[in-house]
């Protein structure tokens, strides 16, 4: 049995235990405490906390989340950090509402039951868990597959279904050249009937409930799939509120679930569907919004008078959520009122 520490969290005032041979993200998941994350994998500084009192082991990380000079001054990543003492951390970031709401991370066994291209590069993915997974929607998991060479794999995902669905899972993935996981499933190296551990939930992007103002859901990619969830689960919990659903394209062809969508806003008037195509032939008869998602997305909030108010939460690639994250300042969200899922194509905060 190795040693135990006990790791105090300020200024929030949580404790909780970490074993040495775990890192303090991981100890925190296993016993149900939501803090700050994205990769969790040393990449992208979501993490990054300062170290107030005892020592620590950092595994690899990048220097572009945890720099030298950070490094220098105490910051400290957590999903990094094995213990070597009883630990005192200053959160750089947190939310309170999101401790409040934590779901202890658990090992689920599992297997697909469907795979159905919906576009080219985009495909659906059906799980079927042996046990339910609480999750909010929004959030996402490990999946880790054995493939039909005997090659494992592990790749996060995040759920497009609703949390009111526990035990059947669906996922929205892009296909990516190089994708291991996305490729194995197109060529019969992962097929249906596959056995699957799911891991999670992770996140911190899922939908905020009791919040005023309107709720702007913007996707592209597989960013549909955590803005699939949590657009139904807001339909399900009543809350009147209108929603502005902006999902980013390249042509009439990557558009897909639009009967589904033409369902929702019929049954919902509420609810108003912006699909905006960046590279739509000029002859195309394309009527809707063009140019890139971040575009439309300021155009349309500046018409519509309603700049800064209610909750924004975006899911995509890198550079949707860079370009996105500037028109959301001049348009004067604050931060607590954004909530980001930004994908990546390896095993992080990613849904390909």
């Amino acid at each position: 049995m190795g040693e135990v520490y006990t790791v105090r969290l300020e200024p929030v005032g949580v404790e909780f235990e970490v074993d040495e041979d775990e890192t303090v993200l991981d100890a925190a998941f296993r016993q149900g405490i939501a803090l700050p994350h994205g990769c969790k994998e040393g990449q992208c500084s979501a993490c990054k906390c300062v170290l107030l009192d005892g020592e620590v082991e950092m595994l690899k990380y990048s220097t572009f989340a945890l720099n030298d000079g950070d490094r220098d001054s105490g910051q400290i990543l957590m999903c990094r950090a094995k213990a070597f003492d009883n630990l005192t951390i200053d959160l750089l970031n947190y939310d309170e509402e999101v401790l409040s709401k934590s779901i202890p991370v658990r090992q689920f066994q599992g297997r697909i039951t469907d795979f159905r291209k919906l576009t080219h590069d985009i495909r659906g993915v059906e799980v079927e868990l042996s046990a339910p997974l609480k999750f909010w929607a929004g959030q996402y998991v490990d999946i880790t597959v054995t493939t039909e060479e005997g090659e494992t794999i592990t790749r996060s995902f995040s759920m497009a279904n609703p949390p009111s669905e526990t035990q059947k899972l669906s996922f929205i993935i892009k296909k990516y050249p190089e994708g291991k996981f996305s490729n194995q499933l197109d060529n019969g190296g992962i097929r249906a009937g596959a056995e699957v551990t799911v891991t999670g939930p992770y996140g911190m992007c899922f939908r905020r409930e009791g919040r005023a103002g309107p709720v702007v859901l913007v996707g592209a990619g597989s960013g549909m799939s955590p803005v699939w969830s949590i657009l139904h689960d807001h339909i399900e919990s009543g809350e009147d509120r209108p929603v502005y659903f902006f999902y980013g394209a390249r042509t009439q062809d990557d558009l897909f679930h639009l009967d589904r969508l033409a369902a929702i806003t019929a049954d919902h008037p509420s609810v108003e569907f912006i699909p905006v195509l960046s590279h739509a032939p000029e002859d195309g008869g394309w009527q809707g919004e063009r140019g890139f998602v971040h575009e439309a997305v300021d155009r349309r909030l500046k018409a519509l008078g309603i700049g800064g108010q209610g909750d924004v939460y975006a899911c995509g690639p890198p550079p949707m959520i860079d370009a996105l994250t500037p028109t959301l300042f001049m348009l004067d969200y604050e931060s607590e009122r954004i909530f980001y899922d930004k994908f990546t194509t390896t095993s992080g905060a990613s849904g390909h």
